[in-house]
Formats: structure tokens, sequence, C-alpha cells
């Protein structure tokens, strides 16, 4: 086999798939431009092969799908047995049913189910279900952390380029949204309240979506105040756990908040890496939307509903949340360590099933540095990682092994003026050119 040019290959790609590809966050501009490997032949647990046949240790993990490892065998046979007798026919799969009747179990404030493939389908799906049951205002709608591709959402960069960059994803540019959509949803920050009454007071809301959490555990308090202010209001609230889900805990994150939506919708997690997400809400909501035309084609598709299934019970038979709390934790631990090892002083997350640390300076800068090194040593790696029930004590210790002497040369950097002065002056993708490369 011919080796493969990956820089080349990306290139070619773009040539024929506009972006290059369908998920922005798997770009190689997003890691590492010309030297990223961008394409995999297999995957197992937490090992990652190339087209050419090199292994790397992923400490990204994607996006966060694959709690359970890449290619977990339980997973894939009970697909592979499914799709064997036909994964779509003229008539349903009665899994759907059976996985409806289990979000519903262990969510007890929810009472109907609608499932999709997507994150961005089901925040879109939630949408159109809350303002099919709004009496009024709804149009308007405050929005706290990222919830899609749809328009609905990049509207709100209509009014100002720049209000969704705090929202995970900066510099999103809206267009092709209608204008028509400007001023009809606003965002707010994470735990500020107050803001958030100031956009009702201007505006009046029929709805409110956030994302109860991300890199840090949920703001109880702060939720409480929303959900006071929500029924005070009679504004429907809509908890986007897309990420947050099916990690910390079996279900969503807001049931150790004690704090319940009126929706709330999962993704990624509930099926281990196949298509699958999910919709839940109170029956008086939900059933408003019975007379709005919401159908696709491959929602029907057998394999995602036999995926979650089994996900979900694989969860609860060996209580994987457990896992992935400890094994987060542990890195975390490990992080602060080489931080205060080398006097970084890096802000980290407390959330132990999404980790993350930053620089407080050119962060931008030391993270493309971390992933150049890392990839040297055979990691998939940047200043992020979704955990998973493989990423346990001998894998991380591993990891900071060969870790430690990169943050040992960031420290270097940092205590020479002239290259500070460099890297503060350049982007971080013609920084590192210039002076790494």
């Amino acid at each position: 086999m011919t080796k493969k040019n990956y820089s080349i290959l990306w290139k070619n790609a773009k040539n024929y798939i506009l972006g290059g590809n369908m998920l922005l966050s798997k770009r190689p501009e997003m890691f590492l431009p010309d030297l990223w490997p961008t394409y995999f032949s297999k995957a197992q647990k937490i090992n990652v092969w190339d087209l050419n046949g090199k292994k790397y240790k992923d400490f990204v993990f994607a996006v966060g799908q694959s709690t359970l490892g890449y290619a977990n065998p339980s997973i894939d046979m009970q697909v592979k047995k499914a799709i064997t007798k036909g994964n779509m026919t003229t008539l349903n799969c009665h899994e759907e049913v059976e996985l409806a009747k289990k979000l519903i179990k262990l969510h007890k404030w929810a009472d109907k189910v609608k499932f999709a493939r997507s994150g961005g389908e089901a925040n879109a799906l939630s949408i159109r279900i809350a303002r099919s049951a709004c009496k009024k205002n709804k149009d308007n709608i405050a929005i706290c952390g990222y919830h899609g591709w749809h328009d609905w959402y990049l509207s709100v960069n209509l009014k100002s380029k720049d209000l969704l960059n705090t929202h995970l994803l900066p510099g999103l540019d809206p267009i092709g949204v209608p204008k028509e959509l400007k001023n009809k949803t606003h965002p707010f920050e994470y735990g500020n309240f107050e803001q958030l009454l100031k956009i009702h007071k201007k505006y009046k809301l029929g709805i409110v979506k956030l994302e109860i959490a991300r890199n840090n555990l949920p703001d109880i308090i702060f939720l409480k105040k929303i959900r006071k202010f929500c029924n005070q209001n009679k504004i429907i609230l809509i908890f986007d756990e897309c990420t947050s889900g099916f990690r910390y805990n079996l279900g969503g994150l807001h049931l150790t908040t004690k704090v319940n939506p009126d929706i709330a919708m999962f993704g990624k997690a509930i099926g281990n890496g196949y298509a699958i997400s999910a919709v839940i809400g109170k029956k008086k909501i939900m059933d408003k939307a019975i007379k709005s035309f919401i159908s696709s084609t491959f929602w029907t598709e057998r394999s995602g509903y036999v995926a979650g299934l089994k996900t979900i019970e694989f969860m609860e038979n060996y209580k994987t949340y457990n896992k992935l709390k400890i094994n987060g934790n542990y890195l975390i631990s490990q992080w602060k360590k080489l931080s205060k090892k080398y006097n970084l002083n890096l802000e980290i997350s407390n959330m132990p099933c999404i980790c993350n640390f930053k620089f407080k300076k050119n962060n931008n800068f030391f993270k493309t540095f971390i992933t150049k090194e890392m990839l040297k040593k055979g990691y998939l790696a940047s200043n992020m990682v979704y955990v998973s029930i493989y990423h346990n004590k001998k894998n991380i210790d591993k990891y900071i092994k060969n870790l430690d002497p990169i943050f040992k040369k960031i420290k270097l950097i940092i205590n020479d003026k002239k290259t500070l002065k460099k890297i503060t002056k350049l982007s971080s993708e013609n920084t590192f050119k210039r002076l790494i490369n």
C-alpha cells in the first residue's frame, strides 16, 4: 500500500466535499494543519490507527460519543445481530418503543419522546416542539451554550458576529441565515441570571434553553432561579444535554440537581458511536406538536435504537458513569500536579467527564504546540479530553509521562521574553508555523 499523504488527501477532500468533511470539530485545521493524520482505518478502546497503519492513543476522543470505548464489542455485536435481520422496512422497529420507555423510566418528570439522529436535529426539534406549545412570545428565545448549526441558533450573530463567541465556537458566521430572524434568539452567559431578566424585560421570552453544564459542574442555585423564573412567567424551559447526558450519572445530569426542565434532549453518549438522539418532555407540551410536520426517513433506522438500548444497559450493568468520574478526576489531579510543578497556573475544569485546561495567556499557541509534540509520541491530544472508561490510571500515567517534558518546554518558552513577544503578535497558527516548524 502506498503511504498516504494526509495533507494532500485533505486538500483533495475539500475539492469534492463542502468544507472537506461533515463536522467542523474534526477538521485538521482545528488541531494541526498539514500534520494531523485526519483519517482512520480502525479503532478500538482508546486506540486509533491511521491509513498508514500507525497507532495512536486518543486523548481527544472525538466529540464525546464513545464513553464506552471505540468499537465496544457488546454494542457492536448487538447492532450486527439486529441489522442482519433487516435494518429498515415498511414496518417500524420495536426497539424505538423500548428505548422510549427506558428514557421515560429514567426521567420520571417526562412523559413522551421524539427521536432523531444527531444533536443538531434534536436541538431543532426541541425548538419546534416548544414553539408549538407556547401560548405567547413563541418567537423569542433566550439561549446559553452551544445548540447546533440551525438558523434559529446562528441567527444570534445577525445582530453582531461575536455574540456566540463565548458559547463554545467563536467566529460563527450567520451567512445564509434569513435576516428576518434577527433579534429572535438572545444569548445570556451561564450564571448571569440578571442578564436573563434584562432580556425578558426587553423582548418577552417564550422559551429559555441552556446547557446545564459542559466543562464544569452545574450551578444548582442558578438553575433553580431559572426554573422559578420560567414557572412565574409561563416560559418553556429546555435543557440541552446532548453533551452532558449519561456521563456523570445514568440519565441527564440535571437529575443530580433536582431541577427538572419541560423538555430535555440527549445525543452523543447514548449510542456509543451510533447515530441516535432524543428529545423528551412533558405530555402537555409534547402533544402540542402532534399537528406540526416533524418526520424523517432515517429516524426509523434500526441500528441507532438497538445501540441506544445496549449502551444504556451496559452503563447500568457496569456503572460506567462512576468509572468516568474516577478516570476524569484522576486526570484532572495529574494536570494540577504538572501545573504546580512548572508554575503554569493553568485554569482546569472540575467536570471529570469532560476535562480541559487553559493557559491564561497564549492558550491557542500552547494548545497547538502540545498537539504537535504529543503527535510525535503517538498521541492524539489537545487541551481537552472526553473521558471514556478506558482512560484509566494506567493509560493516564503514560499520557502524563509524555506530557511532562512538553510542559517543561512550555515553561522555557514562557520565560523567553523574545519568543513570548513573537507569540503575542502572531496568530496561533502562524506563530506555530514560524517558531516551531
